[in-house]
């Protein structure tokens, strides 16, 4: 039996050409001939099913690199799927992985759990999707990262060969044009304005961007809200009603009476006693986390 290293990076000038795989072919009719979303979920499922896969998944960052969300998913029958479990992550969740995605490489964990330290938060989040392999492959345009995608495999350990890696490489090459192009590119009017949050003050109703918001305080049977502005409004509606109202990729509950936004989250501080607190941009002070609060707020940050 051979013996491989328990994960790999690999440059695509380091791989053979993929002359036997159609992967790529498969790739352009697919985005082709379908909106882009329909054509990269049914690019996924014919290499997911070809190369013997149990996931084929895509994920995409924002526009700074600081977070990411699951966009696409294909599983094979009876494996479970995850697309709905990282919305708006933050990168440092990976940031082992990510290093190398940026710096144009793929990443192949032959073998999880011989993941190294620096890779720990990466490796408890696939062990917790049962995985034993997986092969991330980065997504650029324009010379910047934009996304990456690729395999997991779950029943049995996997070692992608070259020429699959090759190949995925240039299906990224389509889906980055197909998906970051030119012609992928909304005229000036055609884009969709961020959904406004709505707060019912005494003298009338104001719309917020979900990102303005740093927090919600309870108070009482209503609810303060501070903006990165540094404006707070009192909403009449109590807090315990924000919390199906808030993105909840973004928004987390840290206290019974409070709910902060992760994307303001400056920093966790943890005092002599055990007890947690939380800074905000924006916001003076800092606001204290409960015990039931704490291992949600870790996992959101990547921690």
């Amino acid at each position: 039996m051979e013996l491989h290293p328990p994960y790999e990076f690999v440059h695509p000038d380091e791989c053979a050409d993929a002359t036997d795989l159609d992967w790529p072919f498969w790739a352009a009719r697919a985005l082709l001939s379908r909106p882009i979303d329909a054509g990269i979920s049914a690019m996924l499922e014919a290499t997911g099913w070809a190369s013997g896969s149990d996931r084929a998944w895509m994920f995409e960052y924002n526009s700074d690199l600081t977070t990411f969300r699951n966009t696409h998913e294909w599983c094979r029958p009876f494996i479970s799927g995850h697309v709905q479990d990282l919305q708006d992550a933050p990168v440092t969740m990976f940031a082992w992985l990510h290093q190398q995605l940026v710096a144009g490489r793929a990443v192949m964990v032959n073998r999880v759990e011989g993941l190294p330290r620096a890779a720990r938060t990466l490796k408890a989040e696939m062990l917790r999707q049962d995985d034993r392999s997986i092969l991330a492959v980065p997504i650029a345009h324009d010379g910047r990262l934009r996304a990456a995608f690729g395999f997991d495999a779950v029943r049995e350990y996997r070692r992608w060969s070259g020429a699959e890696i090759k190949a995925l490489f240039r299906c990224a090459e389509l889906i980055a044009l197909a998906r970051y192009g030119d012609r992928a590119r909304p005229d000036a009017d055609g884009g969709l304005a961020t959904p406004l949050v709505y707060l019912r003050g005494k003298r009338g109703v104001r719309g917020v961007d979900p990102n303005a918001v740093v927090c919600l305080r309870s108070a009482r049977n209503y609810t303060e809200v501070a903006l990165v502005d540094g404006a707070w409004i009192t909403d009449l509606r109590a807090l315990g009603l924000w919390s199906s109202l808030l993105p909840p990729a973004s928004f987390v509950r840290v206290h019974r009476t409070a709910i902060v936004n992760l994307r303001h989250v400056r920093a966790v501080d943890i005092d002599l006693s055990g007890a947690w607190t939380v800074q905000l941009r924006h916001l003076p002070g800092a606001l204290p986390v409960s015990r039931s609060c704490r291992a949600e707020l870790k996992a959101r940050l990547g921690l």
